[in-house]
């Protein structure tokens, strides 16, 4: 049976008789949608795709401000100079991998959690509860004196945000039709990605104005939004009463060896993203502080206009890569996500080229980066970014068309083999985003490792990374693009 919803009134109405005999069945003081199928075509053009866009348009808000709150310290370590605070790029490398670390593994629990909560109750709780690393940040932050151990606590809890990406993606395919899949997990994610340029825009206008000695206003403004996206969630949100994803649903689905392909392909391109999203503010740091030190400890003056013009440039990866992935899952519904997947690896794979050589070139020569070579670091890296957003628009496509394609060797009816896609999706959608997170903390330690080397430079990294999307790629090719 059809359902149409209409969660702000005060009563369960009946909606008009037609195809499908369309109702509703609507608890709205528990804001619980009974029955939602998205796949009904005259229950969706008669009132559900408006339902559906609403709890996406709120969705995407409380996944940006979260995914702002993950990446909060690729901005703070920007206003940690090293005579104030006492830490060295190594360890602010491993200032912004302990976060990512933490919301990788957070990714898993919380694609369960709006089953056993509902998405808007969830979305709630998960909201406020990043007020409490919010807090501690701000408190930190204002109080330099403290060991590493202590500011890396703090950073982990800030990887609270990282989770709320899982949850948001399981809840929002549950809510669209699988031929709209593509276009509204690319705009949920997307649109939770550039929380992280976004957040960044926010340090760079302070350090602009204020200089990089005021990180507290960036908390400040984070805890308005904060408390902003939960209260909307609260208004405007709904519970769907069937599970998306649930414990023996994630067992099961690792039992497909697709399961682990997907994964490891999303380790290429949200891995990179998130990495390089944490990580390319320091890189450019570092960058221009060698050319001005050549290696002597840097002076206030000279830490201060580094972080100023790192700020100035790191957001612009980032943004054009949230972007990019809405984008990337429109193209994946039109030309196949595996199809789209294979090429971006091939592109990242140039790009990775293009970084590296700029960067070997740069530890040839003495005194600054050329404009070339800075040309060559900043453009593949943008590429790079561009390109891994596209990626992940297409690999999330693949999941929910995989597992549409294995429900035809379900057993019982159609209703029964829906909703095993469903949940199959569900629960990969969840492991793959926390594996795929994975990849930002590995991208992250091994630029540490790379500045800790002789050379003190990340192309060994670089090399690294390369080499890895040329296997992905061929990976794609052999498996999925037979």
């Amino acid at each position: 049976m059809s359902t149409t919803t209409t969660p702000t009134t005060g009563t369960s109405p009946v909606a008009p008789e037609g195809p499908g005999r369309l109702r509703a069945l609507t608890a709205p003081r528990t804001r619980v949608i009974r029955d939602w199928d998205p796949e009904d075509t005259a229950a969706w053009e008669a009132g559900n795709r408006h339902v559906a866009r609403r709890n996406l348009v709120w969705s995407v808000a409380t996944e940006h401000i979260g995914f702002s709150i993950w990446s909060i310290w690729s901005v703070m370590v920007l206003f940690m100079p090293q005579a104030v605070y006492g830490f060295t790029a190594a360890d602010k490398f491993f200032l912004v991998a302990v976060p990512t670390l933490v919301g990788a593994v957070l990714r898993v629990p919380y694609t369960m959690a709006t089953a056993f909560f509902g998405g808007r109750n969830w979305a709630i709780v998960s909201g406020f509860a990043l007020l409490v690393p919010t807090v501690l940040t701000w408190w930190l932050m204002v109080n330099p004196g403290h060991s590493l151990t202590t500011f890396l606590l703090v950073a982990g809890l800030a990887g609270l945000g990282g989770g709320n990406f899982a949850s948001s993606m399981t809840n929002i395919n549950a809510f669209y039709p699988q031929r709209m899949k593509g276009w509204a997990l690319g705009l949920n994610a997307g649109g939770g990605n550039i929380g992280v340029p976004v957040v960044q825009l926010v340090g760079l206008l302070v350090i602009a104005t204020l200089g990089n000695r005021r990180p507290e206003v960036v908390c400040a403004v984070y805890l308005v939004l904060l408390a902003v996206a939960s209260i909307g969630a609260a208004a405007f949100m709904d519970n769907l009463d069937h599970q998306t994803a649930n414990p023996r649903a994630m067992l099961e689905v690792l039992r497909h060896t697709d399961a682990w392909v997907i994964s490891l392909l999303y380790i290429g391109t949200f891995g990179s993203f998130i990495g390089f999203g944490f990580a390319f503010g320091q890189v450019l740091n570092q960058t221009f502080l060698a050319g001005m030190t050549g290696g002597a400890v840097p002076t206030p003056a000279q830490t201060a206009a580094a972080s100023l013009h790192a700020a100035q440039i790191a957001f612009v990866g980032p943004l054009l890569g949230s972007v990019s992935r809405v984008w990337g899952g429109r193209l994946a519904d039109r030309r196949g996500g595996a199809s789209v997947t294979l090429w971006t690896f091939v592109g990242m794979a140039a790009a990775g080229v293009l970084v590296t050589a700029a960067a070997r070139s740069d530890d040839l020569t003495r005194g600054a980066a050329t404009g070339v070579q800075l040309t060559g670091l900043i453009g593949g890296f943008v590429l790079l970014f561009v390109l891994s957003g596209i990626g992940n628009g297409s690999v999330y496509k693949m999941i929910p068309a995989l597992f549409e394609a294995k429900s035809a060797a379900v057993p019982g009816p159609a209703v029964e083999r829906t909703a095993w896609s469903r949940s199959m999706s569900g629960a990969l959608i969840g492991i793959a985003g926390a594996v795929g997170a994975l990849g930002g903390v590995l991208i992250n330690l091994g630029l540490r490792a790379s500045y800790q080397g002789a050379g003190h430079s990340a192309t060994a990294a670089f090399v690294v990374f390369t080499l890895f999307y040329v296997g992905a790629a061929a990976l794609t090719k052999v498996r999925y693009r037979r």
